[in-house]
């Protein structure tokens, strides 16, 4: 028979530093991910403004043409790009 499991750790006595090296990192990955996401959005806009279609974007991406399509198609409309219907060469 296999022994009970230790019983869980005790909660902490005081909150964690809300201001110490872990928030810095938190911060730096938040902002890293607003970075990426403006870098995408620029690629995107590029890629779509000389002929690329959804599924070539969402290829390069390894994602799926829906996704990119539903993050991206409102944004590049309202840029002014004119977006390529399935099937359009």
């Amino acid at each position: 028979m296999n022994p009970p499991p230790p019983p869980p750790p005790p909660p902490p006595t005081t909150s964690p530093d809300p201001t110490g090296a872990e928030a810095s990192d938190l911060a730096a990955v938040v902002a890293l991910r607003d970075l990426a996401d403006q870098l995408e959005d620029a690629a995107i806009e590029r890629a779509m403004r000389e002929g690329w279609s959804w599924t070539q974007v969402a290829e390069a991406l390894g994602v799926t043409r829906q996704a990119v399509h539903k993050k991206h198609h409102r944004r590049l409309e309202h840029a002014g790009i004119e977006l390529r219907r399935r099937g359009n060469a």
